[in-house]
């Protein structure tokens, strides 16, 4: 049996090191939660929570890292971008205490929204400002110096 449920493809890249980095670390992530939803027997809830704490506490980490990038290289679709990590925060927020609260819930579902929404967010709207960046690079108002520095200060 296949424990993963999705595959890192190059497709993901945004070509900033940093940001990709924790891209897969995502992947690991969200591979891991759903491998907990496969545990059977009486660990499954346990294995579930400890991969969800860890799912939340990363994407928490590499949203705030994303939102901190998008500001250095002034993107202006930053605002828009931000609201996305916190919708997406406040529903895995919620999932979980639902789920803690005993509520009818199948995680086995819940992280396959959860990687269709981090990974279509990826694919489309990261792709989005990694174009902006390498215009800004092309055109000269980013430099590879700047933006190095900038993924030190976030990674």
């Amino acid at each position: 049996m296949n424990n993963e449920i999705i595959i890192w493809e190059t497709k993901y890249e945004t070509g900033i090191a940093v940001i990709d980095t924790q891209h897969k670390q995502l992947v690991n992530l969200a591979n891991e939660l759903y491998g907990a939803c496969l545990t059977k027997g009486d660990h499954v809830e346990a294995a579930f929570r400890d991969a969800m704490k860890r799912m939340v506490d990363y994407v928490r980490f590499h949203f705030d890292a994303e939102n901190k990038l998008l500001a250095a290289i002034n993107y202006p679709e930053a605002t828009n971008h931000k609201k996305m990590h916190d919708t997406l925060i406040k529903n895995i927020i919620d999932a979980s205490k639902e789920y803690s609260e005993g509520k009818k819930f199948v995680p086995n579902n819940f992280v396959r929204t959860l990687v269709d929404w981090v990974f279509s967010h990826i694919a489309f709207y990261d792709r989005q400002y990694s174009l902006f960046a390498v215009e800004k690079l092309r055109t000269g108002s980013l430099t590879h110096e700047k933006l190095k520095e900038i993924e030190k200060s976030i990674a």
